[in-house]
């Protein structure tokens, strides 16, 4: 009798156990791998027959920078009808269709490349997807004929005002999957480790560029969702170099500045919920702030237990948002003036928090969103793709 009573109270116990460990980290990872492995796998051999595109691949007239130099232009400007030849005038959230958008377009691409091929290392560890993602992040950082120099001077340029600004440096996240790629394989038999190192200086010349020069100090300092996808970046990028220090100063900054700074009371960002694309901003600068959580968090700093003296913390902020990504009608404000309907997605926030929080419920709503979108304005601000690269196994 007291042996079955021995047994029983054992299998009570390893059945609390695997129920708490069911949405843990391990667990929400083996569960995205169930929804996203196939399509991942497909997508993987698709990859490993695109060779690399990178910013000398075109070139725009109106850059004041060189075929090594990234370039792009501010979403929101246009001519001004008033005379063509005037500066261009702003319009908050409407995107002109006429912008150069050639390097952005291409360095998503590197990013969903690399990205893919690292998940698909990640699920099979097949060599063969190390050797692709060495090939296009070698064009991108490596090759003298084809790399882009370290630093964003010339993003989000306005004709008639300026030949780039700190804003522009938002374009770099798109950069964030590939370091956390080659992080996740820096391991692995066939990565060229002499590569891998001059990637990494790379790497470390453009933590450089954006610690010190002015538009990096500019978009650090931004009170909205620039501000936190400076800080998103620079961590990424500083646990890929090994930059300890930069990583320590990251951390502090969410604590003592994002999250007390943009986050109300109630676990809304009322800076983003001003823009005339509230929903959007609001689900964009969360998955920056989750993501955040995501790359620094350890047993020693854990980002995602962190709140501050008021209250306020990034599982308030998941809290706050999960109704209406559950359920979008219950949007309390007004609807984003583009893209409306092409929101929500399988925002990481969800995972990275049903993970963190070991929540149910987040998980299960992650699932049932959609994981591969296609429209471009989505993909761009969706720069982590790929749940599987950032997990716990």
């Amino acid at each position: 009798m007291k042996s079955v009573i021995t047994i029983a109270l054992l299998l009570m116990t390893v059945s609390a156990v695997a129920q708490e460990s069911a949405t843990g980290q391990p667990a929400a990872y083996k569960t995205a791998v169930k929804v996203l492995g196939k399509t991942v796998l497909a997508e993987a051999e698709k990859a490993l027959r695109e060779p690399p595109v990178t910013v000398t691949a075109s070139h725009c007239l109106r850059s004041a920078g060189g075929r090594h130099d990234f370039y792009s232009e501010g979403d929101y400007w246009w001519p001004n009808p008033v005379s063509v030849d005037s500066p261009y005038i702003q319009k908050d959230g409407m995107s002109n269709p006429d912008n150069f958008v050639a390097h952005r377009q291409a360095m998503i691409r590197f990013s969903r490349i690399v990205g893919t091929l690292a998940a698909a290392w990640r699920i099979t560890k097949k060599e063969i997807y190390v050797k692709k993602a060495m090939e296009h992040a070698c064009a991108w950082f490596v090759d003298t004929a084809t790399l882009m120099h370290p630093n964003l001077l010339y993003a989000q340029a306005i004709k008639g005002r300026a030949t780039g600004r700190g804003i522009g440096i938002i374009d770099a996240i798109q950069l964030m999957e590939v370091a956390q790629g080659l992080y996740i394989m820096q391991s692995a038999p066939a990565m060229d480790q002499q590569a891998l190192q001059q990637i990494k200086n790379w790497f470390a010349q453009y933590l450089q560029w954006v610690t010190t020069h002015q538009y990096g100090k500019d978009e650090m300092n931004a009170a909205n969702n620039h501000g936190t996808c400076w800080a998103m970046q620079v961590a990424c990028f500083a646990k890929f170099t090994g930059n300890q220090k930069l990583m320590d100063f990251c951390s502090n900054r969410y604590k003592t500045v994002l999250l007390p700074a943009q986050m109300a009371a109630d676990g809304g960002f009322p800076k983003e919920l001003a823009r005339t694309k509230p929903y959007g901003y609001s689900l964009f600068n969360l998955d920056a702030m989750a993501t955040l959580c995501q790359i620094l968090s350890t047993k020693e700093e854990d980002l995602w237990e962190y709140q501050t003296p008021d209250g306020r913390s990034v599982k308030k902020g998941i809290a706050y948002m999960y109704p209406y990504i559950r359920d979008k009608s219950k949007w309390p404000f007004r609807k984003d003036v583009m893209y409306w309907e092409e929101w929500p997605v399988a925002q990481p926030s969800l995972i990275f928090g049903a993970a963190a929080y070991k929540n149910r419920q987040w998980l299960n709503t992650w699932v049932k969103l959609k994981h591969f979108p296609d429209v471009e304005e989505v993909i761009r601000n969706l720069p982590v793709r790929n749940p599987l690269i950032w997990m716990e196994e």
